[in-house]
């Protein structure tokens, strides 16, 4: 397993139970990419296969690693639960662009009508509404740019699967990284040494800056208008959403007019600046969230405060504009 890579090794008998449950089996079919690894994209066509199942597993073994809580890791195991296929671009759909967080609606409804859950969590004397909310945990969720079990997890296997960093270096930093309070007095995954918090964050802004690059940005409003159109033709259904993704993309091309609207989809190959090449029909202004961690560093503080080159990185990054037009063809 993917996971395994760069975590201590080992999972707790109550994750591998709630593990083999259908709603998380679902999972493991739905991508972290929100679909943009289907385009012809340079930067997502060698894409590895990296599910929301094993983020979802690999943020609750965080957790656990931290903390051997069990109704934390639960909670952070359940985080994702209710993502849809192409996560975030069905936000897009939803018109969240800047949030993100319209997916994350129905967590508390799958896993309460979820038998097989309740069951486990009966079995581990754990009540249900404890692990509804992975909010409530500073260790698995907190409010950027802190960094969570959620925020690392993602950072480390994205830098692992756009080939960004070694998984040696990956190790290294999971090394570094331990709990302390930082300067709110909460508990928060924070480095042991400011080196390696610099390297990390750096690492960390080169994600940032793909998850809002024009190309992520324009394939998800792209794939969300689709879905869209599909919804809206009686091609697919919002139940759909809730499937899995080689599912949903079956029934597109069930439809020759979907068929070929998906192939196009999967044709795009790169971004189109010269107004003379870029048809006013496909260009869109695509405003997104911009994900960013600001590394907490023991007993010093928050790396921006201790290294001014480093704060004006993310300081840039966070004034970025998306306000001009983007295409791609």
């Amino acid at each position: 397993m993917k996971i395994e890579r760069f975590y201590h090794r080992g999972t707790p008998l109550l994750l591998r139970k709630l593990c083999e449950t259908p709603e998380m089996h679902r999972l493991r079919h739905v991508g972290m990419n929100c679909g943009c690894e289907y385009t012809s994209f340079k930067r997502f066509r060698r894409l590895r296969d990296y599910s929301r199942y094993d983020h979802s597993l690999g943020t609750a073994r965080i957790v656990w690693h931290f903390t051997e809580d069990p109704v934390q890791s639960a909670a952070a195991l359940f985080h994702d639960i209710a993502t849809p296929t192409f996560a975030h671009s069905v936000d897009f759909l939803r018109g969240d662009h800047l949030k993100q967080e319209a997916t994350e609606a129905s967590t508390e409804r799958v896993i309460r009508e979820s038998k097989e859950i309740c069951s486990v969590l009966r079995e581990f004397e754990i009540p249900v509404e404890d692990v509804l909310d992975y909010h409530r945990y500073p260790i698995a969720d907190n409010d950027a740019p802190r960094l969570s079990s959620d925020r690392l997890e993602y950072t480390l296997g994205n830098l692992e699967n756009y080939r960004l960093r070694p998984v040696a270096a990956l190790r290294l930093y999971y090394s570094a990284i331990c709990v302390a309070q930082n300067e709110n007095g909460v508990d928060e995954l924070a480095f042991s040494d400011a080196a390696s918090a610099m390297e990390f964050g750096y690492d960390a802004l080169r994600c940032s800056r793909i998850y809002v690059s024009d190309e992520d940005r324009y394939a998800m409003q792209m794939l969300s208008e689709l879905l869209g159109r599909a919804i809206r033709g009686g091609i697919l259904s919002e139940t759909d959403l809730m499937g899995t993704e080689k599912a949903l993309i079956a029934k597109l091309k069930s439809d020759p007019q979907y068929a070929m609207e998906w192939k196009r989809f999967r044709a795009m190959k790169q971004m189109v600046e010269e107004e003379e090449l870029a048809p006013m029909e496909l260009r869109r202004i695509v405003p997104a969230k911009k994900r960013c961690i600001d590394p907490f560093v023991r007993d010093k503080g928050r790396l921006s405060q201790i290294c001014e080159p480093f704060a004006d990185e993310l300081e840039k990054f966070r004034e970025q504009d998306q306000s001009h037009w983007i295409c791609a063809r």
